[in-house]
């Protein structure tokens, strides 16, 4: 694994040099939290990984920075193995590890709405992601509260930046969004929370940690998945405070206030769980909100999907 020059430099100095791992997000926020802990709380550093982050273009899943090797690990969805799949070609990668099992959207207002039901959606209009898992789980979950989608004016206007920014402008009656964009809505006066998308959807495989199957088999991904469990860890027992203080460099243009308040809602939204595997239960879930989506050709199996994490000491 290492040169006779890095042998020499473990020796004489005691220490190991650090490794390179290349992380890439799909999309960057407090929601993926657990990923971005493992770097501001030093725990891959501990394990001698120094990590280096980025996030995937418009448009390009971040499976292919994978392929074309630029990515060592990259969040991603297990939706993103049906299609290659419905198309009879296999996945170039599994997914090893959970980061959220349920939805992390919040839908915000206009006004503050104590008595919010879903049912005022409908003839609203509403500001939504395009298409991708936002669309498909928003809709499953309006199925789940017994509205018609087509009855919602949709306002589609680009990522989740231009979402943001449409709603500051005035337009649309509701907005879907991840943490912190909602908060900080809030903390600017200029929207509130009125739902979360989440217990509406219910438990399911909604994000995850891919990698190739090769790399699923050395050192550094062994070495990864020992910083990813303390994380899952830290991430239940810490306080939310704590961690926003930590990613908080991450947030340039987030009050450290407001990312508190977004993790303390996601700590008690229960997504976070300790455990890191890809549940059976979590994966046929997300194949039933898929399915209900009109999305899928066949249920495929697990394995074709999933990995168990990597065995570690």
């Amino acid at each position: 694994m290492f040169s006779c020059a890095q042998v020499l430099i473990i020796v004489i100095s005691g220490q190991f040099p650090m490794e390179k791992i290349n992380i890439q997000f799909t999309l960057f926020s407090a929601f993926y939290a657990p990923l971005i802990a493992t770097m501001s709380s030093g725990f891959l550093k501990e394990e001698q990984l120094d990590p280096d982050w980025s996030v995937s273009p418009p448009g390009v899943s971040a499976i292919t920075a994978l392929e074309n090797g630029t990515a060592h690990v990259v969040q991603s969805a297990l939706s993103q193995s049906f299609t290659p799949l419905s198309n009879g070609e296999e996945p170039s990668c599994l997914h090893f590890a959970q980061v959220n099992e349920m939805d992390g959207f919040f839908i915000t207002g206009r006004a503050p709405d104590p008595e919010f039901s879903w049912q005022k959606l409908e003839g609203a209009e509403v500001i939504l992601f395009g298409g991708g898992q936002p669309l498909v789980m928003f809709k499953y979950a309006c199925h789940r509260a017994g509205i018609d989608f087509g009855k919602i004016a949709v306002i589609n206007v680009g990522g989740a930046a231009d979402m943001d920014k449409c709603f500051r402008e005035g337009r649309g009656q509701y907005v879907q969004q991840q943490g912190p964009y909602p908060q900080q809505l809030e903390a600017d006066g200029i929207g509130h929370i009125v739902a979360q998308v989440g217990p509406m959807v219910g438990p399911c495989g909604f994000s995850s940690l891919a990698a190739t199957a090769d790399w699923l088999q050395g050192d550094m991904a062994r070495a990864f998945t020992r910083a990813y469990k303390k994380t899952r860890i830290y991430m239940n027992e810490e306080t939310a405070s704590e961690i926003a203080r930590a990613q908080k460099p991450y947030f340039a243009s987030v009050d450290e206030t407001v990312l508190t308040r977004c993790i303390e809602i996601y700590q008690r939204l229960g997504n976070w769980t300790p455990h890191i595997e890809i549940t059976r239960d979590a994966y046929e879930a997300t194949l039933d909100i898929y399915q209900h989506a009109g999305g899928l050709t066949e249920r495929f199996a697990y394995e074709q999907v999933c990995a168990s994490p990597p065995v570690y000491d």
